[in-house]
């Protein structure tokens, strides 16, 4: 009662000091003022609304890297700092990322980019993804016995994109040359870093390291064990190979000393890989695909990319109402699961490499196709066995992604992968990389639109993502193999139906079905124990996981609201990684 009262006198004598300049409060009596800032202390923190998030979102009006290295992510912020732009800071992170992170990406991989350019207001569309060998076919893989291609190994190995794609995107939309941008990843190639916590439990995934050959084992692995979080690793073969591309460009690669070195390497090794199967690649410059959501216009690359498939998750999701029923509830997930369902039902069916079969992209991106494909969920049961749908024609794992805003609203989304972790576990003599294994997601199944062909790009798993509405952009992009479309497809969600801001988006639980058929999900244990009692009522077979699962994969994001000129980053706990601000240039 007394604390009541003195509650009351307290209330009773600010309020005759409201909207009155500080100094008139000296007249309060001495003990109601002392009483008041004390209660005010204790009472003002629960007045601040309660969230979710664990970390608060980057927010500067300078440029923001966010990668799943703080490291490589400070890389590409000095680059911004030093006068470079999205495109010359994303290259740097990349080719950084290659260095402290080799299980997941590297010069012997793919690479997907959209880039947003704020001058022109338009978006470009970069596939990286490399093609078979010509000798490479699915009928001489059939005789040799095989009945799949496996993971790992020379027959799986395409033409790594990634070396190309950086040209491709310097000549168009950079300001800096590769000494200045591939300077990072030399120094943490020779100089070395130390491991971090989780790229230290990525490293001794042992299925990676079953995969390794003689010269893999020699550059990944310390005294014979992978690297302890701590322990500083270093790789001077990549450093010297990385020196080349500086002083030589994308030539070394194709056709000079690291193209010899691929070329020997797979001869030996029994593979089909030649020098014109490098020297005749190129990357291809792509229009962008998109779907509106919810008043947000969604882009992705088209295929041999998975991004239709997020896509066409979202225009089935837009058919319920996900606002009304709440974020990670029983009906808001139960829809979304069942949407991936049945879009990777059709991503399976149809997708592959447009220059070898028509892809119905029109088909499945008709929102008329989405309704009815909607109508197909029934809300009070999930569904085991989901059949692609018949879209109209249309006419004639393991990986990294990372996003760039410069402080002019450029954007870059970019992910580059070796697909499984440290890929085929091929190294070629003294280059210091692996090459990855992305031919083992072709089919060898001659009646499949993904089957193997000499000079095709497989199905692809690697997608980035850039969303607009008005005057806010978002690039965001999430990893894992199939996880990818129906995580970027929550992160929508999320951020359009949800409100969440980048950080929080990404930080929010998440399920995944990295399978194609059953009723078998993985869901992270933040998800109330209700909500998941509900789902395994309408039959959903869950697998419940950790909070921040590795299987959920790891996402970055950018923002940039160009009515006030100012950028956000968000990056994922489920990664080692940081959005990183562009540093001060003070002269």
């Amino acid at each position: 009662m007394a604390a009541q009262g003195a509650l009351l006198a307290i209330q009773k004598e600010t309020r005759a000091y409201e909207g009155a300049p500080l100094r008139n409060f000296r007249s309060m009596q001495p003990g109601l003022l002392f009483l008041a800032i004390a209660m005010t202390a204790t009472i003002a923190p629960a007045q601040v609304k309660d969230r979710s998030q664990n970390r608060s979102m980057v927010i500067s009006q300078g440029g923001i890297v966010a990668a799943e290295s703080p490291l490589a992510a400070q890389a590409g912020a000095t680059i911004l700092a030093h006068g470079g732009n999205a495109v010359d800071a994303a290259i740097a992170t990349n080719a950084a990322m290659g260095a402290v992170e080799p299980m997941m990406n590297g010069i012997g991989g793919d690479l997907f980019v959209i880039v947003y350019d704020a001058k022109s207001g338009k978006l470009y569309g970069l596939n990286a993804s490399g093609w078979a060998p010509a000798k490479l076919t699915a009928e001489s893989l059939r005789k040799s016995g095989l009945k799949e291609i496996p993971l790992g190994g020379i027959q799986s190995v395409t033409v790594p994109g990634v070396v190309d794609g950086w040209s491709k995107l310097l000549e168009r939309f950079g300001t800096k040359k590769f000494p200045e941008i591939l300077a990072p990843a030399v120094h943490f190639a020779r100089e070395g870093f130390p491991v971090p916590e989780w790229t230290a439990a990525y490293w001794a995934d042992a299925p990676a390291l079953a995969r390794f050959d003689g010269n893999a084992k020699a550059t990944y692995l310390i005294k014979g064990k992978p690297p302890q979080v701590g322990e500083v690793f270093r790789n001077p073969d990549l450093a010297h190979s990385l020196e080349l591309l500086a002083a030589g460009g994308r030539d070394v690669f194709y056709k000079g000393e690291l193209a010899k070195a691929i070329v020997a390497y797979s001869e030996k090794q029994g593979g089909t890989m030649t020098a014109a199967d490098l020297a005749e690649y190129s990357s291809e410059w792509v229009e962008p695909i998109s779907t509106t959501y919810q008043g947000w216009t969604v882009s992705e690359l088209p295929p041999n990319s998975q991004g239709i498939a997020a896509l066409e998750m979202l225009n089935i999701m837009e058919k319920f109402p996900l606002a009304q029923f709440g974020p990670n509830s029983a009906d808001a997930l139960h829809v979304m699961i069942e949407a991936k369902k049945l879009a990777y039902a059709d991503l399976l069916n149809y997708v592959a490499d447009p220059k070898f079969t028509k892809v119905p992209v029109a088909g499945m991106l008709s929102k008329d196709y989405a309704a009815g494909r909607a109508k197909l969920i029934d809300m009070s049961k999930a569904n085991c066995s989901v059949s692609a749908g018949q879209p109209a024609p249309s006419g004639s794992g393991d990986t990294t992604y990372l996003t760039v805003v410069d402080r002019d609203g450029n954007m870059v989304s970019l992910i580059q992968s070796n697909y499984q972790a440290f890929g085929s576990g091929v190294m070629p003599d003294h280059v210091g990389f692996v090459l990855h294994d992305r031919g083992a997601l072709f089919s060898l199944d001659p009646h499949s639109p993904n089957v193997l062909a000499g000079r095709k790009r497989p199905l692809h798993t690697i997608i980035p993502g850039i969303m607009a509405n008005g005057d806010q952009r978002i690039a965001f992009g999430i990893m894992g193999g199939y996880n990818q479309a129906q995580a970027q497809a929550q992160f929508v969600a999320n951020v359009v139906d949800f409100g969440m801001n980048v950080q929080a988006a990404m930080e929010a639980a998440r399920f995944t079905k990295l399978t194609f058929p059953g009723c078998d999900v993985e869901i992270e244990d933040r998800v109330p124990a209700n909500v998941r009692a509900e789902l395994a009522k309408r039959g959903h077979q869950l697998e419940v996981k950790g909070n921040y699962s590795s299987d959920m994969g790891g996402g970055q994001a950018v923002r940039r609201d160009f009515s006030k000129g100012v950028n956000y980053g968000g990056s994922d706990p489920r990664k080692d990684g940081a959005a990183i601000p562009e540093p001060l240039n003070l002269k």
